[in-house]
């Protein structure tokens, strides 16, 4: 056993006795301690000799991986040690720990899966979740995993929750509803902090329209330029003494600003410029940290990794862009995707107070003091608005529903039934949501579940290294670096780079190569000692190309296989659009696994986002791996093009159409109602219409009209009952020929009936007799029925033609020998012995050879107009 550490002036000391009465008492406690106060280092070490932990370890969650490093290491260095002996870590790519080891810093969801393994968690005494206040949701879900196990399986395991800025009160009561945990309090050891409103100014450096900002990438709020950010350090830099910290969006934001402190080199020789955030290797991320040489200041460009956990050793000054970015799921496109956008009133304290962590400092915020009272007071929990499937992988491990777990904040349920959902596509659960083998298998990975279910399903294919490299390559930064446009969207071209199968690539980020190199060695070997037993997943696929990563990719993103539409438009599986620029390679692909999709809309491509990473896939790719989960629609409607009753089979994936069959429909009820339903869309003008049926129709309706109680015939009489009368005349019916062959004649006697039909001829005759003996054709369309006869032909006519038993006068038209009207009468006796004296006149002078006499009453007719002699 180590000596303890000497004592320190850090303001945590004066907690530690108090905190030891809390733990050996309650085992519970909540320490807050403002930044600078000397918690993450001093407290474990503290603790180290207390009776309750018998010798057993300290566990300590961190958020971030950079911060588990830098703890682990100063403790060590506290103790005289190495990193491994006392005090040692763990992270996801690393593990440095000894048997001796008695605090160890973890982070990554690495206390998560020990309670999976063992909720007992043996061999440990005590478990620390430092920052706590950051909301990280792998330390929400292992709290809530801890609290859930330990009445019944470890009682005597004692918990710390320590933080720097949150509501204390609602963790003390979630760690023991029933008598809410002690919470000590302890100040920081911080110095004055001058902050200076620098907002940008229309114009000023950098404000052209050209200019990019933090705000630039991922979406989100407009920020300032990295040209203003830039003239802000070197304002800095000029006007006080020290090193500068700047808070930035992510690494791309520090590219940008570190190209521009970069050409002002000149005008400061002395000053480095170092990044820092999480991509970073150690070493890269140490010169950050590690304080500058006599006669040299640095600038530290930084995410907000260096926000918290972290001491940036002389920092004097704090630029701060005042933005963020964050992981945020788009519930349209079921997409996770980081945003951009402002901290909160909490978090820029932090970051300002970094500022006076060893003297009086400054901070520059890059934003108004109004609009700093509009932001949030606090940052909203990451379980609140994080994608949410791995967490609902662990709680179906776990075998215990969200509601049943004392979370701080309750995971929204309805991210949670679609994260639900995605893993019943990724196979992880059944039906029941209880989990399956391949589910298990996947969920002792570190990755995203996505990625696990590819990375269990390409060691069963035998093809983990290919798995394993695409796993790291789609789990940190683009391994080509470029603006969008230069950078093709093909996960081929970056599977070939890092497997060397392709040497260079003018794009290429050998940085990020590096590191996912080791991300892929350490997957592979993480899978390999997996044991596969997932029964009803898919059959091996073929081995294939190195260069082809789509089969393996739509294993872990069955949900965004994707469609063209032409133009490099594509449908994706569960419905949204997406793009590709045309000069882009996949943009020709007949179907593509999307990896990385834009959900940011603009205004020339609308709703569609931009792919952004994707890899092809062949159509047998599609139904070998996904064919059985497509269904077939039979679609029974009138096409227009062939202008005939069509059945259209199509098979779908979803959003997506597999394949599309048109044929001919098969005789039957839904044929015979799809038919009768055309007819009655074209209003009847399907069927044939002859003028003899029309005579008919009109026929019936005077019958109708004059008689009570008849069949109304009329058309929309008709269409009100197509299926009592037509529908049994298309039994065995398929298409139009059939609609055109219906005899409407029987069909409207048959609606008449054969008694009506006989009634039909007495009221309402196709033809009467006129004087001359012949029988002219009764027209019943118009308003009254009527007949058009020659004038020589109504001779000798004393009673006015009649039908309907003589109770309807006919409407006569009276003509010339021509054939043209001369008179219409409904009383021929009262015409002969008024007006025909005018017509005879004016008719006697147009055709003086035929007869034209005084009293047509008594003149003889003729069906030939007679000539005078």
């Amino acid at each position: 056993m180590p000596d303890a550490p000497p004592s320190t002036d850090l303001p945590v000391e004066a907690c530690i006795a108090p905190l030891r009465a809390a733990l050996a008492d309650r085992g519970l406690a909540v320490l807050q301690a403002e930044p600078g106060a000397g918690k993450t280092t001093v407290v474990p070490l503290r603790l180290l000799d207390e009776p309750w932990l018998a010798g057993r370890r300290i566990v300590m969650l961190e958020p971030r991986r950079l911060a588990t490093r830098a703890a682990a290491r100063r403790m060590a260095s506290l103790l005289g040690e190495e990193v491994g002996a006392t005090v040692g870590y763990r992270t996801r790519d690393e593990r440095r720990v000894g048997r001796d080891t008695r605090v160890e810093v973890v982070t990554e969801g690495i206390l998560t899966r020990r309670l999976q393994d063992d909720p007992s968690l043996p061999g440990v005494g005590l478990v620390i979740f430092d920052e706590f206040h950051e909301r990280n949701l792998h330390a929400d879900l292992a709290l809530a995993l801890l609290l859930d196990a330990r009445p019944a399986l470890r009682p005597d395991l004692r918990v710390l929750v320590m933080s720097a800025t949150l509501d204390v009160a609602r963790v003390a009561e979630r760690l023991d509803p029933d008598d809410p945990a002690p919470i000590l309090t302890s100040t920081g050891r911080a110095h004055p902090v001058a902050v200076r409103w620098a907002p940008p100014t229309p114009g000023g450096p950098g404000g052209g329209p050209s200019g990019r900002g933090p705000g630039g990438a991922g979406g989100g709020a407009r920020g300032p330029t990295a040209e203003q950010v830039t003239a802000t350090v070197r304002r800095a830099l000029q006007d006080e003494p020290g090193d500068v910290l700047v808070f930035l969006p992510g690494a791309a934001d520090i590219r940008r600003v570190a190209t521009e402190l970069g050409r002002a080199r000149g005008r400061f020789p002395d000053v480095d410029v170092r990044p820092l955030f999480g991509a970073l290797s150690a070493a890269e991320q140490d010169a950050a940290l590690a304080p500058s040489p006599p006669g040299r200041r640095r600038v530290v460009l930084a995410t907000d990794i260096a926000e918290t956990s972290l001491t940036v050793a002389g920092v004097r000054i704090v630029v701060d862009s005042g933005l963020a970015r964050s992981p945020r799921f788009d519930v349209r496109r079921g997409l996770s995707h980081l945003r951009t956008g402002p901290i909160s009133q909490a978090s820029a304290d932090q970051r300002a107070g970094r500022a006076g962590r060893t003297e009086p400092g400054v901070a520059y915020r890059l934003w108004s003091e109004t609009d700093h009272r509009a932001r949030a007071a606090f940052t909203d929990p990451e379980i609140r608005t994080a994608d949410l499937t791995g967490l609902a992988l662990d709680l179906a491990v776990w075998g215990a529903v969200a509601s049943a777990l004392p979370f701080l904040d309750q995971p929204p349920p309805a991210a949670l039934d679609r994260a639900l959902a995605l893993l019943r596509q990724l196979g992880a659960v059944g039906p029941d949501d209880r989990p399956t083998a391949r589910g298990r298998a996947m969920a002792v990975l570190p990755v995203h579940p996505r990625l696990a279910a590819m990375l269990v399903e390409g060691t069963r294919r035998g093809q983990v290294t290919r798995a394993a490299a695409l796993a790291a390559l789609l789990e940190d930064r683009d391994v080509l670096r470029g603006r969008p446009d230069e950078v093709p969207a093909d996960l081929a071209d970056r599977l070939a780079l890092l497997l060397d199968r392709r040497g260079e690539h003018p794009h290429a980020d050998r940085d990020a190569l590096r590191t996912a190199r080791r991300r892929a060695d350490e997957l592979r070997r993480r899978a390999e000692r997996l044991t596969i037993a997932s029964p009803g997943t898919a059959s091996p696929a073929p081995a294939g190309n190195a260069d082809e990563p789509g089969p393996l990719l739509a294993v872990a993103y069955p949900d965004r296989v994707a469609q063209a539409r032409g133009g490099g438009r594509f449908r994706l599986r569960d419905g949204p659009g997406a793009f590709l620029p045309a000069t882009d390679g996949l943009a020709r692909e007949g179907f593509l696994v999307v990896a990385d999709l834009d959900a940011t809309r603009d205004a020339r491509n609308g709703p569609d986002g931009r792919i952004r990473l994707a890899a092809a896939l062949d159509a047998t790719d599609v139904e070998r791996d996904l064919g059985a989960l497509a269904a077939t629609t039979s679609t029974l409607a009138w096409d227009r093009e062939r202008d005939d009753l069509r059945v259209t089979e199509t098979r779908r994936l979803d959003a997506l159409v597999l394949d599309t069959r048109v044929r001919k429909p098969s005789p039957g009820p839904l044929t015979t109602a799809a038919l009768v339903d055309h007819v009655r869309a074209t209003g009847l003008g399907a069927l044939r219409w002859s003028a003899s049926v029309r005579a008919l129709q009109a026929r019936a309706a005077f019958a109708a009209a004059a008689t009570p109680a008849w069949p109304d015939l009329r058309d929309a009489a008709l269409l009100d009952a197509l299926d009592e009368w037509l529908a049994p005349l298309l039994a065995g019916a398929t298409g139009r020929a059939d609609l055109e062959a219906v005899d409407l004649t029987t069909a409207l006697r048959n609606r008449l009936g054969h008694h009506r039909v006989a009634q039909l001829d007495q009221l309402a005759p196709t033809r009467v007799p006129v004087a001359s003996g012949r029988t002219v054709a009764v027209d019943y369309t118009g308003a009254q029925p009527a007949i058009e006869v020659r004038a020589q032909e109504l001779y000798g006519t004393t009673t006015h033609p009649t039908i309907a038993g003589g109770r309807v006068p006919l409407l006569v038209t009276v003509l010339s020998p021509a054939g043209r009207p001369v008179q219409v009468t409904a009383d021929l006796p009262g015409f002969w012995a008024g007006s025909w004296r005018d017509v005879r006149k004016d008719m006697a002078g147009r055709y003086p050879r035929h007869d034209w006499p005084v009293d047509p009453a008594t003149a003889a007719p003729s069906t030939r107009p007679r000539r005078r002699s």
